[in-house]
């Protein structure tokens, strides 16, 4: 019988699977997800090969899970900041600098886009995920739009347009460069949003 990390199973499953995300992550950041095998991310892991599957069947179940599981991490992290920000303006801030640092390792991974190599299954499930973040910036605009804040406009054309931009928008990894990067990006999604700025910005 294997040895049980964690004080339970419970625990022990949750810390096997954050070992496997980690081992999938630095490898993808290194290599790419088309160019490593389950039997890698195993080994990376420190995990029997056999003892995988008994979280993920294949490659693609373990970044779907890997995705999920970041995806809700980041969704929570995301409403906890914005709780007590009630100016839509404000809120849209936050969430562009938030998705504007956000390190995207399965977007910016080695070799070919994950859209050439994932089932047209998987690609769905991670889409729907993707839903998710952008459930809260269609929130944060209709709430702008209500408010005046923002003038009137097509949320479903306006959403994926800020976050296509987001996601693309590459920033430095630190200093102030990564700052006035972050802080441009902000400035040029609340113009193109149409949100009232000081003369100043």
């Amino acid at each position: 019988m294997p040895k049980i990390i964690g004080g339970s199973l419970h625990e022990h499953r949750a810390q096997t699977r954050q070992k496997l995300f980690a081992a999938l992550s630095s490898l993808m950041a290194d290599r790419g997800f088309d160019a490593i095998t389950l039997a890698d991310i195993a080994s990376a892991a420190g995990i029997g090969r056999t003892a995988v599957y008994n979280h993920f069947p294949d490659k693609e179940s373990l970044l779907v899970g890997f995705i999920t599981h970041e995806t809700e991490q980041y969704v929570a992290t995301l409403e906890r900041s914005l709780r007590d920000v009630e100016d839509p303006v404000e809120q849209l801030r936050t969430y562009v600098r938030a998705q504007a640092q956000l390190k995207r390792v399965y977007h910016l991974a080695p070799g070919p886009d994950l859209r050439s190599v994932l089932s047209r299954a998987t690609q769905q499930r991670v889409r729907e995920h993707v839903h998710l973040v952008e459930q809260i910036l269609r929130r944060i605009l209709s709430q702008g739009i209500e408010s005046g804040a923002f003038p009137l406009q097509d949320v479903d054309t306006t959403v994926p347009l800020v976050n296509a931009c987001l996601s693309s928008r590459g920033v430095p990894d630190d200093g102030p460069e990564r700052d006035h990067a972050v802080e441009a990006t902000v400035t040029f999604v609340l113009r193109a949003v149409g949100a009232r700025l000081p003369v100043h910005a």
